[in-house]
């Protein structure tokens, strides 16, 4: 099993440590950029310790990913195994020890094509092919050349820990015919205590699995025969998913949003004019045909044109904005299933979608009351360590975005000035706003320090355009409406696999699906377990009982499995006394009348939501 996660190596004594880059820079490890080019660097170290132990390895590409590296290497006829990497860990942390140093040298396409073409390496041949003249570049490092933009780390020594982490296959540029490669992944660091507790966040991160989590707790399954990606939620997944919904319905409506239900899927009309279809058809589950009709519709992949068309239903005067349509809708998105990672990377998902239609003047107040509207999803999740990321167009290649300059211009400012005001702690990225528009997305720490990305606000003056949506405006003008997309959790199912891994399971109470498992001692006390758990749920308490012929002992380490908050005992002195005995996350709160313990819940499901 290959486990992805992203941590943040935090010990108090890195913030100090700097690298030297052959660019002439000099970066604290504290910086995402520097831990990209030192882990792609360390790709083609790895690369290098490769073609010394294994002649006539052919390479594809060796990228940095967001914790460590990984190369697509063609072995011929070797094999490469688990017990292998270790072999390959020690040949690189030899070189490195060599003082061999990263050498960048400018060729032309021809010199280029003629090396790796003498070298036996096709791939890099089909790379250069892509290329324009007068903008390639190699590095070596010791033996090994490689075709690279760069910059890399000066110093290979740098280099002082190593872990592969996995095997994996792989197909050339991800096309299923093309030729399957051999992908190895590893990660580095320059100093081994950074390594040493790398490694034990990652076995930390394996224990808080939400796949592993889902299964003991009883949440969610899939199956083969419904179709890879399309999750199943059980009864108790089922209650927490509802529960989510409901907690952020009665926030939305206290903010003025409307519901809407949309269809899961929709005439490939509709996403042709909104460029969906253009920008996304070809990774899209492909139309159905009615050959009846002679009609073409897909599965939903985005509610946004849907809510277009329901604002454009009605005649709509500046005094209806803005209006928040609100839709907990279905999309469908096909996924290599390579990619596909339990909850977080599925092909079909819940989105706690909403699109508002505003006057241009509207705009920046209701851009911050989403701002708001996500903190305050946050702060009840405990999820307090964030960062908000401005997503802008790219300006050299602008050919991939729909929409003017002068549309994109205003809503770039929109989004960054609503950030400025509300004080977030922001990062720009070029080339990361989606097609139609800038976005601002929250990247949020979990408990052991890994990033998600949660949370997404938009600002879009093109679908407008391409729907054709207007307003009567006060003077009898016709005018475009401004469109916000927004969604605080991004899906349901994302959501709850973050939730599930920042908790380790145990959910807050309010949030639990089984609040409280009343346990009767023996079947004598069955009848007074009865009375005490039909009097929590009279008061709302989300409770059940466990009467199964077996120990307590066996009972109380099976519901822990189910990270049940709250557990009550009840045996004979429980009975006479009409009380109950309290187990929270494991821990003894003693006895209390049935009264008293219903006041217990209820104040602890008030704070945790305060």
């Amino acid at each position: 099993m290959i486990f992805f996660v992203t941590l943040q190596i935090a010990n108090k004594n890195n913030f100090m440590l700097t690298l030297a880059f052959t660019d002439g820079t000099i970066r604290p490890w504290d910086d995402e950029q520097t831990k990209h080019i030192f882990w792609h660097s360390s790709a083609h170290l790895m690369a290098e310790a490769l073609e010394a132990l294994y002649p006539g390895v052919r390479f594809g590409v060796g990228p940095a990913v967001e914790t460590g590296f990984y190369y697509d290497v063609d072995l011929g006829d070797a094999q490469i195994s688990e017990a292998d990497l270790k072999k390959i860990e020690d040949k690189m942390i030899e070189l490195a020890r060599s003082k061999e140093t990263f050498e960048r040298t400018e060729v032309s396409k021809a010199d280029a094509l003629k090396y790796f073409t003498e070298k036996g390496d096709p791939y890099k041949v089909e790379l250069i092919q892509d290329l324009e003249d007068g903008t390639i570049t190699f590095y070596k490092n010791g033996n090994f050349t490689d075709l690279c933009r760069g910059p890399h780390v000066k110093h290979v020594d740098d280099i002082k820990a190593v872990k592969l982490t996995a095997i994996a296959g792989a197909y050339w540029k991800g096309d299923q015919n093309r030729q399957q490669l051999t992908r190895i992944y590893g990660v580095t660091f320059p100093k081994k205590s950074m390594l040493d507790e790398y490694l034990q966040m990652v076995e930390e991160a394996k224990k808080r699995d939400h796949r592993k989590l889902g299964k003991e707790m009883e949440l969610f399954t899939f199956s083969g025969r419904v179709g890879l990606g399309l999750p199943l939620w059980l009864p108790r997944g089922a209650v927490m998913r509802n529960i989510l919904e409901n907690f952020l319905r009665a926030k939305q409506a206290e903010m003025g949003y409307l519901p809407v239900v949309t269809p899961h899927i929709g005439s490939k009309e509709l996403y042709v004019t909104s460029g969906h279809y253009a920008k996304y058809g070809k990774d899209s589950f492909q139309p159905i045909h009615t050959p009846q009709e002679g009609e073409e519709y897909m599965l939903k992949p985005m509610n946004c044109p849907h809510h277009c068309e329901i604002f454009r239903s009605s005649p709509r005067s500046y005094r209806d904005l803005p209006l928040r349509f609100a839709e907990f809708g279905t999309v469908y998105r096909y996924e290599q299933s390579g990619e596909l990672h339990g909850l977080t990377r599925v092909r079909g998902f819940t989105q706690d979608d909403a699109h508002l239609f505003c006057r241009p003047d509207q705009l920046q107040e209701e851009f911050e009351k989403v701002i708001d509207l996500i903190l305050y999803v946050f702060k009840t999740l405990k999820m307090t360590d964030y960062m908000a990321q401005v997503s802008l167009r790219d300006p050299k290649n602008k050919e991939k975005y729909i929409g003017s300059d002068e549309n994109w211009d205003k809503a770039e400012k929109a989004i960054i000035d609503a950030a400025e005001k509300k004080g977030l702690k922001t990062v720009v990225e070029l080339g990361e706003a989606a097609f139609y528009g800038p976005k601002l997305d929250f990247m949020v720490k979990d408990a052991i320090g890994r990033k998600w990305q949660l949370g997404t606000i938009q600002v879009d003056y093109n679908l407008p355009e391409r729907f054709e949506l207007e307003f009567t405006d006060a003077d009898g003008s016709k005018q475009r409406p401004v469109m916000i997309h927004r969604a605080p959790f991004g899906s349901l199912e994302r959501f709850t696999a973050v939730v599930l891994e920042h908790t380790a399971g145990h959910l807050p109470v309010w949030l639990s699906p089984d609040q409280v498992k009343v346990l009767p001692i023996s079947e004598k006390y069955a009848d007074y377990a009865e009375k005490v758990c039909e009097l929590l749920k009279n008061s709302d308490i989300r409770a059940s009982i466990d009467s199964r012929n077996e120990t307590l002992g066996k009972r109380i380490r099976e519901i822990s499995l189910l990270r049940v908050p709250v557990i009550v005992i009840v045996g004979e002195k429980e009975a006479t006394d009409g009380t109950v005995s309290v187990r929270r996350e494991g821990v003894d709160q003693g006895a209390m009348t049935v009264e008293q313990f219903i006041n217990y819940i209820n104040t602890a499901v008030a704070e945790e939501l305060a």
